[in-house]
């Protein structure tokens, strides 16, 4: 049995949030998305707050014996709401893969590093 491409399944939810915005016929009445989209990024990013609160809760019911599934479906859910932040803002799933990809092989610890020199770099200018 092939194992799906997860990033083949990212780009063509993608695809179906880029169908629900308002310019390409989006009806808040019959598309959850499009009613995200809709109230705008105080809405979605409220959502995406929430969810990943709700990750943090099921993950630490994992930690006493809870459901690893509850956990998926929590991670799904904030995942879900943070690819409707990155269709409002002209973004795809492939620009977060290209950013992983882009830090694979690099330390966590080194790249943090290297992100706040960046910033710091970029305030004093």
């Amino acid at each position: 049995m092939a194992i799906p491409n997860s990033s083949d399944a990212l780009a063509r939810l993608a695809d179906v949030m880029e169908s629900r915005k308002p310019r390409n016929g989006g009806d808040p009445a019959a598309s959850y998305v499009a009613r995200l989209l809709a109230k705008g990024p105080d809405g979605f990013l409220k959502k995406i707050g929430e969810e990943a609160t709700e990750v943090v809760m099921a993950a630490k019911d994992v930690d006493h014996g809870g459901d690893k599934a509850k956990l998926v479906g929590e991670v799904a859910d904030l995942w879900f709401h943070c690819m409707v932040a990155l269709a409002h803002y002209e973004l795809a799933p492939a620009d977060v893969i290209a950013e992983l990809e882009r830090r694979e092989g690099t330390s966590g610890i080194e790249e943090k590093a290297l992100r706040k020199a960046a910033h710091r770099e970029q305030e004093s200018k």
